[in-house]
């Protein structure tokens, strides 16, 4: 009976201390907090550190907070794109994230006060050397090739890497995007709402070739050790695309809200980022990078908008996409 006692009351002086911890509320996309994203082992490193439950909130981040407004209840936000930029501080709804960005090492100048990167790649299309034994050696290669190639690719309506794409043509042709829209639009097998859609049509070898990153071998040749995937390098040029977090203003957990921002830029986070999430980490030191992860070939030019000519791109290059593939 005492022990009886005793238990209950050990458990009732538990409970107000398990009501103490503090959760911390970050929106992030669906692949970030999935089992095979980064997510779990950025919970599990930040829970170490903060002394609080941090719970990741799935779904498209964006489109939520538009929805939510004020009265959303994240604390910060991960897996914003730079194409984003332009939409999402139009909210009013984040709080500088106050971190030194000199310590920065991507391919282009970040100086954003608001969103902070924490990692990035290129786009790229992806192939499988099994199948194609003479790939394009550059876009406009691609874009004149025969239209007996099988391509998977996003849309970008629905998807950020869709999007992506589209500025990523707009970039390289310019004007003439429409008509490279035209001539690449018989190509491509199907479009897909995500990149997970269209990638396993790629892996089940249901196309040649599909969008996605530079890095993306990485998984197959780390992960798998397969070595058949390899990602086109255009002289042309690539599309930056980093990956962002943010701060809200109206959080209740400033300070640890703060706390995770902090924690982007260190060495536990920016070390797991290479085989965590596939990509290259922001801050890049000795051994973040395995060496078959090192050894990817990396585009001599990278392509970068800024937020506003971003913005006001995505619109019109949309339209040249749709025009191009209802014909």
């Amino acid at each position: 009976m005492k022990k009886s006692l005793m238990l209950a009351g050990c458990l009732m002086a538990a409970a107000p201390l398990a009501a103490q911890t503090p959760v911390l509320t970050v929106y992030a996309p669906e692949y970030f907090t999935s089992e095979w994203g980064p997510g779990p082992k950025i919970e599990a490193g930040f829970e170490k550190i903060c002394g609080c439950d941090l719970n990741f909130v799935s779904g498209d981040v964006l489109p939520r907070l538009l929805l939510e407004g004020d009265h959303t209840t994240a604390d910060a936000v991960i897996g914003l794109t730079s194409d984003e930029l332009a939409r999402a501080d139009a909210t009013g709804l984040f709080a500088p994230h106050n971190e030194d960005l000199s310590r920065l090492t991507m391919p282009t100048v970040w100086q954003d006060p608001v969103f902070l990167p924490f990692d990035w790649s290129e786009t790229a299309f992806v192939y499988d050397k099994t199948r194609l034994k003479a790939p394009p050696a550059s876009f406009q290669a691609l874009i004149d090739a025969p239209d007996d190639f099988k391509i998977a690719i996003q849309d970008p309506r629905s998807s950020v890497s869709g999007l992506a794409l589209v500025l990523w043509v707009k970039a390289v042709f310019g004007k003439k995007s429409g008509e490279a829209w035209a001539k690449l639009a018989p190509k491509i097998l199907t479009v897909t709402p995500g990149w997970s859609e269209s990638y396993g049509l790629f892996t089940d070898g249901e196309v040649d070739m599909v969008l996605s990153f530079t890095t993306s071998p990485a998984y197959h040749i780390i992960a798998e050790q397969d070595d058949t995937k390899a990602a086109l390098i255009f002289p042309e040029g690539h599309y930056l695309l980093p990956e962002l977090a943010a701060q809200l203003k109206s959080t209740k957990q400033p300070q640890l809200a703060q706390a995770f921002m902090d924690y982007i830029l260190s060495n536990d986070f920016q070390a797991m980022i290479a085989t965590a999430n596939w990509a290259y980490p922001v801050v890049e030191k000795p051994g973040f990078l395995p060496p078959d992860f090192a050894a990817l070939p990396k585009p001599q030019k990278t392509l970068v908008y800024s937020r506003d000519e971003a913005e006001a791109l995505r619109g019109p290059a949309i339209e040249e996409w749709r025009q191009a593939l209802r014909k």
